[in-house]
């Protein structure tokens, strides 16, 4: 099954790792600098041009990937939970 991320793009569920709250687990200074290597690195992905709500950490063949976007964690737990994962909700 796959996951709507927001702006028409989805990801398959079984490479998710996790789904976080950005502005509650950007407080820990681990998770910043966490964040910021793999800006670095290269491994972000912004889906759409609004301010981002949330980061998936996705499992890729090449390794893991920090994605952004603007849907909220809630939302995206509520579609996961869902067989049909493209609602279009927010």
């Amino acid at each position: 099954m796959f996951l709507h991320i927001g702006e028409g793009k989805v990801i398959s569920k079984k490479n998710i790792i996790g789904i976080f709250d950005l502005e509650n687990t950007s407080v820990s200074k681990k998770t910043r600098e966490f964040l910021r290597i793999n800006e670095k690195k290269g491994n972000t992905e912004y889906i759409g041009y609004e301010i981002p709500k949330t980061y998936i950490l996705e499992d890729r063949k090449n390794g893991e990937k920090v994605v952004f976007t603007h849907i909220s964690t809630q939302t995206l737990q509520k579609r996961a939970e869902r067989n049909d994962s493209f609602g279009t909700e927010n």
